[in-house]
């Protein structure tokens, strides 16, 4: 939106059926309605964005082609490596990750034929192991899907109702929080469905090749010589879950490796594009990269004005100078660095 005001000629791709990525698909319905979504998609339509859906750069067409016919490529492909669980077990039938439970549900919801992919949490057990914002959204779409019963492991400890001595202001408040999906579940089962400091040690089978349960172990953190945190195992703790369908929700690693390969881009220690601090110009000439593939898994509004400022350096490379707004919504310019002296 930011370059197509500027001026310029501006093209978007899309690798999935339709325009919103994390928007579309990722976050569920009742939090986000995708008629919003739809408005801004229309819109930006109407300023002359052009988008093409169904393309997944570097592998429908070349990322250096795009780069060979356009002045500038802006990579916001998102964090969407998704981190594994490497436990005995894990081959077995009816272990996913967490974005293809959620992705598949959305494209239902909104009318796909995904029948080859009967994906769902009617009448099972499901299990959670995840914590994060992407673990309760799964257990609202369990909850709304009718699964029979519904728990989500967390590896840490249970959070104080309030801050300790080791968490003083400014810090992230870590305390005890109660989301939408823990509240729902709460009212219609008659109990939390958070387990804390549990440890998954194996997938079990049905002797049939599908997941039957979990087995786990609790684990006890505590400081080490050092003052670092590590977690040990608590003896005679042994626990078994049901489960007939396993979501995994344990965060992101970083974005996909075949366009940062295509294109050669140096990566940080993270995996993530690297770019200079507070820049979004990457390795290679004309290429930027913003949002989560650049700074990791985040929030949408920091993706938000990463994407922004990205178009600002941009415009600011390709004319010489930008009016777009800088950081924080102010307009900073040559002219106003020179009233400013």
């Amino acid at each position: 939106m930011q370059l197509n005001k500027a001026g310029h000629l501006v093209t978007v791709y899309e690798r999935n059926d339709r325009i919103g990525g994390l928007l579309q698909y990722g976050i569920p319905t009742m939090k986000l309605g995708k008629d919003v979504v739809q408005r801004r998609v229309e819109l930006l339509k109407e300023e002359g964005v052009k988008f093409k859906q169904s393309t997944d750069v570097g592998k429908d067409i070349s990322a250096h082609d795009l780069l060979n016919n356009n002045d500038a490529v802006v990579l916001t492909t998102g964090s969407t490596w998704p981190r594994d669980l490497p436990i005995p077990g894990r081959h077995l039938e009816g272990i996913h990750f967490a974005m293809s439970f959620l992705e598949t549900w959305q494209k239902k919801q909104l009318g796909n034929d995904i029948d080859h992919l009967p994906l769902t949490a009617k009448n099972k057990d499901v299990l959670i192991i995840g914590g994060g914002d992407t673990g309760v959204d799964c257990i609202a779409t369990s909850l709304r899907q009718g699964a029979r019963s519904i728990v989500t492991f967390e590896i840490l400890p249970n959070p104080p109702p309030s801050r300790d001595e080791s968490n003083p202001w400014p810090q992230w408040p870590r305390i005890m929080r109660v989301d939408y999906g823990h509240e729902e579940v709460k009212v219609k089962y008659g109990h939390d469905p958070r387990h804390f400091s549990i440890l998954s040690k194996e997938f079990l089978d049905d002797g049939q090749g599908h997941v039957a349960g979990i087995r786990t172990v609790q684990v006890k953190w505590e400081k080490d010589n050092t003052g670092r945190w590590v977690m040990n195992e608590v003896p005679d703790t042994s626990k078994t879950f049901k489960a007939d369908l396993v979501l995994l929700a344990m965060g992101f690693l970083g974005p996909e490796k075949y366009l940062i390969d295509e294109l050669s881009l140096e990566q940080d220690p993270r995996c993530n594009i690297r770019t200079p601090t507070g820049k979004y110009r990457t390795s290679v000439p004309r290429v930027y990269a913003a949002g989560d593939c650049r700074k990791g898994q985040s929030l949408v509004v920091h993706a938000i004005n990463e994407g922004r400022q990205a178009a600002r350096e941009v415009d600011q490379d390709l004319m010489g100078e930008s009016y777009l707004a800088g950081p924080g919504g102010l307009l900073v310019s040559k002219a106003d660095l020179i009233i400013g002296s």
